[in-house]
């Protein structure tokens, strides 16, 4: 449920140090180096960092792209159009920036030459993340992104997601056996144990198949897969509330790829399916995670090449405003700071 706050009171448990963006009063949005909505930009070795408690971080790699790439630079384009953000939910009057020292960390190291070393890299910098109690909102980046963060957030047993899509990524391999792809990140994240599948739900899921074997391994783990139309039927209060039971309070993981939204809305993705959500239904969709035990969250696939006026990309980075906003309320976030309370 939507956090019941004056949107200035840190919660219990927060620093008393705090992380403020640059105000539109003080330097104009145009002005300036953009960093992620304004804030501090800190690298890993700089000692604020012990003071930060959701790091915003770019992953800008898409080397997992089966057919149109360009997400790399996604990125590059939501710290741009960041800059239009402001501070206070139009709904809830939360604050995030009040109740939690957020930062941009910057990119993730990657290697665009070599698919298995840039997810060692990714997870490798997810881990030193995970150690110091930084809880990460990530933009991609292609959907493989997810994989290796979730193999950092899960060593300590596997998580339940709230995975937002046209797609399952569920896939076994592509070319005749290629496992690692951005079709494929949520089942080799299941195969490894990194997700608990009775504790997956799939929202969004549309789209021409190849054969639906993806599916049909999906359901056979357990995952709960939520078409579009079952969300057109059901409506979004009862499909969130199913959602969040499924992962109830153990710890959980969003991830929403830009195609979940209908490409009027957002055509800046490689795999665009038509029939998706309104981003008015997306914004509902998310606030309604609030509370959950969230542990991180991304939002990926977009894909500044194929919407260069980078609205796509505010429609991205808008989504992690609100992913954003239930981060701070989550549980996770408040013990995570406790390590130095």
């Amino acid at each position: 449920m939507p956090l019941k706050s004056d949107g200035e009171t840190p919660l219990p448990g927060a620093s008393a140090t705090s992380f403020q963006p640059v105000s539109a009063f003080d330097l104009p949005r145009y002005a300036g180096l953009p960093s992620f909505m304004r804030l501090p930009y800190l690298g890993l070795d700089d000692p604020a960092t012990a003071e930060v408690d959701i790091a915003i971080v770019g992953v800008p790699w898409d080397g997992g792209t089966t057919n149109r790439p360009g997400t790399r630079h996604g990125p590059r384009q939501l710290r741009d159009l960041s800059t239009m953000i402001r501070p206070v939910h139009p709904v809830t009057g939360m604050n995030p920036f009040s109740l939690r020292n957020v930062a941009d960390l910057g990119d993730s190291p990657v290697n665009p030459a070599d698919v298995a070393d840039a997810l060692d890299r990714i997870a490798g910098f997810y881990g030193t993340l995970k150690s110091r109690g930084i809880t990460p909102l990530s933009a991609g980046g292609d959907h493989l992104v997810s994989y290796p963060i979730l193999k950092a957030l899960a060593a300590d047993g596997p998580l339940g997601m709230i995975h937002f899509d046209a797609h399952t990524d569920l896939f076994d391999n592509y070319f005749g056996g290629f496992k690692y792809t951005h079709g494929t990140p949520f089942r080799r994240a299941i195969e490894n144990g990194y997700l608990d599948p009775r504790r997956v739900v799939q929202i969004g899921i549309r789209g021409t198949m190849y054969d639906g074997a993806d599916v049909v391994w999906g359901l056979e783990q357990g995952v709960r897969i939520i078409r579009i139309e079952e969300v057109e039927d059901r409506g979004i209060a009862a499909v969130m509330e199913e959602a969040r039971a499924i992962v109830g309070d153990g710890p959980t993981y969003a991830s929403f790829d830009i195609d979940c939204i209908d490409p009027s809305f957002a055509p800046g993705t490689g795999t665009p399916e038509i029939g998706g959500l309104t981003t008015r239904e997306a914004q509902r969709m998310v606030r309604l995670l609030s509370g959950l035990n969230l542990v991180g969250a991304d939002l990926v696939e977009v894909s500044p090449p194929f919407d260069p006026s980078g609205g796509t990309a505010w429609v991205g980075i808008s989504m992690m405003f609100e992913l954003l906003c239930v981060l701070a309320a989550s549980p996770a976030t408040l013990r995570s700071k406790s390590r130095s309370v």
